[in-house]
């Protein structure tokens, strides 16, 4: 099946400035993902690497990791209230056009959650295409908080109550229904979910799949320290595999 992988970062980040090319550990950010891409594309040759973003220094960081694109994201979709979901459907596009083919899936590899192996990838894709009639498929962590115990909304009188109310409470984390966080490092698409015009990841025809190792999602500046830490001081009980 022919794959378009992407990788979308774009220049304007209000969180981390410049987070994508921030040096975590000695190198840039992207570099992560981009050796993950490499690798991927490496052993399924079906697979065309793009990426997506309006930065020239991006697009200069991308290049001296090995990935290079003719693609330029247009800037109406580099603003903070775009979804991801437009990102993505505008770029396989733009593919699709320029190279004169279709492409059966794609796969989106998130620049601010750099901790997945090859095996992730593959066991995620391999997932999906098990279960014909799933849209798409998103990698998920173990949470710490669960609606149904410990997670709260504030309701109109003021009053503070648990976001998920079963008519017979649940007493204990390990008794509650499982559920997981989104952890943004791996998402698996058909083809058929930008024709059928989605706007969110999450559909009622999409697969979770659990890694089983620590993964960090980097939105703020305190992410970066911490994660360079338990890097530096080898904490961290995943091993990169692409260096």
């Amino acid at each position: 099946m022919s794959t378009l992988l992407t990788i979308c970062a774009r220049g304007g980040s209000k969180g981390i400035p410049g987070k994508n090319i921030r040096p975590l550990n000695g190198k840039p950010l992207i570099h992560y993902t981009v050796a993950a891409a490499l690798a991927y594309a490496k052993g399924h040759p079906d697979t065309v690497l793009t990426l997506s973003t309006d930065s020239d220094a991006i697009r200069a960081s991308s290049a001296a990791a090995g990935l290079t694109t003719k693609y330029l994201r247009p800037a109406a979709l580099g603003k903070d209230h775009v979804g991801k979901i437009d990102v993505l459907r505008d770029v396989l596009n733009w593919e699709e056009a320029h190279r004169g083919m279709r492409f059966d899936r794609l796969i989106d590899l998130d620049v601010t959650s750099p901790l997945r192996t090859l095996e992730d990838i593959e066991g995620a894709v391999a997932t999906l295409d098990a279960k014909a009639d799933a849209l798409n498929i998103f990698s998920v962590s173990p949470p710490h908080r669960n609606p149904y115990f410990n997670m709260v909304e504030e309701q109109p009188d003021g009053y503070a109550r648990v976001v998920k109310r079963p008519d017979t409470p649940f007493l204990t984390r390990q008794s509650s229904p499982k559920v997981y966080d989104i952890n943004g490092s791996i998402y698996v698409y058909r083809s058929e979910f930008f024709s059928s015009g989605q706007t969110s990841a999450t559909t009622d025809r999409s697969l979770a799949y659990l890694l089983d190792h620590q993964c960090f999602d980097l939105d703020l500046p305190v992410d970066f320290t911490f994660m360079e830490f338990l890097l530096k001081r080898k904490l961290l009980d995943f091993p990169f595999p692409f260096y």
